[in-house]
Parts: C-alpha cells; structure tokens; sequence
C-alpha cells in the first residue's frame, strides 16, 4: 500500500470518480494495487477530502482491510475465502485508484446472503497491524478438530447435542453426508444408542452453540 499523504480539505459533498458515486464515510471501495497480479485492496472510506491549489485533487482517507494473507499470521482453514479483517492502518490515497464499490457484512449477515457477489466480503475480527493480534481473540469452535466456523464448508449437524461436524472429520465424503435424513455423533450415539443421521447446512447462528476458546493465530 502507498504511504499516506497530507490531508486537505474535507468535503462534504457527492463525488463522482470513475462513475462511482462515494456518497458518505463508511462506504467500502475496491482499490487498485500497485501490482497489477494482486486483487484489489478493501477498504473502508473514512473521509474525501480535496488537496491542490484550487481542491481539484480528490483524495480519501481509508481504514485497510487485510486479507487473511496479508496477515502476520497468514490464511488459516477456517478462513473464509471472501473474509477479510478491520485493521488499525490508516492511509490517504487518490480518488482516482477506486475501482469500484464493495460490501462488507458482518458475519451473521454474510451467512444469511442468499448468493454471494464479487463485491460481498465478511468481517467477524478486528486486526492489530503492527502485533498481529486479533480483537476478539476467542472465537466458538466446531467438530472434532476443534476449529471455527468457515462458512465455505458444509458441517452436518447432531440433533441430541447440536454440535457441527466437517463430513471429512467423521469419515464421510460431502455426498455421503448430504444422502443421510438423521445424525447422531459419536458421543451421543455411545450414550443413547442412536445410529442414524441427519445433514443440515452450518449457519452463522451455529457459531453461538459452543463456548469460546483461545483463538491461536500464530
């Protein structure tokens, strides 16, 4: 990302940069990259100000989004593919890099799309730049492998204790979990002695089900 600039003169009013209409702070934009292999930066419009003689060099001042990636601690499994994180990293760039607008949802609101645009991103942490620390830092974890919620993945859910499994963690193929009407866990099944199985989608209410752990990033 470029360095920041002076700011100048906020404006108050409508812009219009590339037919894109910024119409007030907290607008999402798509920026470009320097790097024309990269996907465009995120970010989020915290002012439009003007700078020049006669305030005709449009410029905003944004609030980064990183992608799991450009995190110090890089993309994990459980990293949405479309998730990207509020960061602490202020910048001022010119209008003219915008390439679009975007929408950024919280993550229950994301789950309850319907479809999933270009210009959909989700966002459930804060991000600390400079330590690469996550607010909050304790996310409710699933399954087995006692990981969070991604919600690319399909989990099939038990109906006695309402947990979430990845069908791979209990030696199923997404196919297979999709045939079955009933699901048991192992736990519950032990217990009760149920056997059959039942597969529904995880939603992002699911992620509520379990008690936080020690989110570890690193």
């Amino acid at each position: 990302r470029p360095r920041a600039v002076p700011t100048g003169t906020c404006l108050r009013y409508v812009i219009v940069t590339r037919l894109i209409h910024l119409e007030r702070a907290g607008d999402c934009v798509l920026m470009r990259s320097a790097d024309t292999s990269k996907p465009p930066y995120v970010a989020k419009v915290e002012s439009i100000e003007a700078a020049g003689s006669r305030g005709t060099n449009v410029r905003v001042r944004v609030r980064w989004y990183y992608r799991p990636e450009e995190s110090i601690g890089g993309r994990r499994p459980f990293h949405g593919s479309k998730e990207v994180f509020l960061s602490d990293h202020y910048d001022v760039q010119s209008a003219d890099t915008i390439e679009g607008k975007c929408n950024v949802h919280s993550f229950r609101s994301y789950t309850k799309l319907d479809s999933v645009n270009a210009e959909d991103f989700f966002c459930r942490f804060d991000y600390k730049s400079a330590s690469g620390s996550f607010v909050p830092d304790r996310i409710a974890v699933f399954c087995k492998c006692e990981m969070p919620y991604n919600p690319d993945d399909l989990m099939i859910q038990c109906e006695e204790c309402s947990d979430w499994f990845h069908p791979s963690c209990i030696g199923m193929t997404i196919k297979e979990a999709k045939k079955r009407e009933h699901f048991f866990c192992q736990s519950c099944t032990a217990e009760n002695g149920k056997t059959t199985e039942n597969f529904h989608e995880a939603t992002g209410q699911s992620e509520e089900k379990r008690i936080s752990e020690k989110l570890r990033m690193h």
